[in-house]
């Protein structure tokens, strides 16, 4: 079920201006789940990192911001 919410949460992200910028302004897993959770999205960062693989890098960076290369922008470095 939670699996599902993270699905959910980058269909909205398509609708909702707000909630993308605010989600790619995220700088940790745990600040982009926080967001998640303020909109009743509840999921994991293992979650998230396996519904962001299963997006092309064009649906990755429309919802976080990949910085050098996709994914590196929401995980430490």
């Amino acid at each position: 079920m939670t699996q599902n919410n993270a699905a959910q949460l980058f269909k909205a992200v398509k609708q909702d201006q707000a909630l993308k910028e605010r989600l790619k302004a995220a700088a940790n897993p745990e600040t982009f789940i926080q967001i998640a959770q303020e909109r009743g999205y509840d999921f994991t960062v293992e979650e998230l990192e396996t519904e962001l693989s299963k997006l092309s890098s064009e649906e990755l960076a429309a919802i976080v911001n990949p910085g050098v290369a996709p994914r590196l922008h929401i995980y430490p470095r």
